[in-house]
């Protein structure tokens, strides 16, 4: 196979539609738009538009609503804890911060703290450190003969 023997798929490119280039080309003269209107104006978006009816993204009740200083915890599960312990990256013998889980690539940023919850086996007996942690993963930790410290987080603080 030579590069001048390259070629695409048959079908995998598509010419494009040259409008308003002459009879011949069938999109001439008006070019696709039909005759007088609206539409067949330059610069029109009618999109949600009903001809004058009350459309239907304002017939409809609004719902909902977006808390705008709502907490945004990174996740872990306690069985990926225990895998990293395995392959080497967390140490055991000290204290496992959220520190700790960022620089081991466990977690990629802290947001606002560290959740951890008990999806997972864990069989290392942990000291974890974090912002909040689910009752069945503190559990588990302590019946692996761990201790689970729930810690109020940093940035809060220094926010109030």
């Amino acid at each position: 196979m030579k590069l001048n023997e390259l070629s695409d798929n048959p079908g995998a490119t598509k010419k494009r539609k040259r409008v308003g280039r002459g009879p011949g080309s069938g999109t001439g003269k008006m070019g696709g738009r039909g005759i007088k209107g609206q539409k067949s104006r330059s610069g029109v978006a009618i999109n949600g538009y009903e001809g004058g009816q009350m459309p239907l993204y304002q017939r409809l009740p609004k719902r909902g609503f977006n808390k705008p200083n709502r907490k945004s915890y990174a996740v872990v599960n306690l069985g990926l804890i225990q895998k990293f312990i395995d392959a080497g990256k967390i140490d055991v013998k000290s204290a496992i911060t959220e520190d700790v889980l960022v620089a081991s690539g466990l977690v990629r940023r802290k947001l606002d703290g560290v959740r951890v919850l008990a999806k997972g086996d864990v069989t290392a007996k942990l000291d974890l450190h974090v912002t909040g942690a689910s009752k069945s993963a503190v559990d588990a930790v302590a019946k692996a003969g761990g201790a689970l410290t729930i810690t109020a987080p940093v940035a809060a603080d220094a926010a109030e």
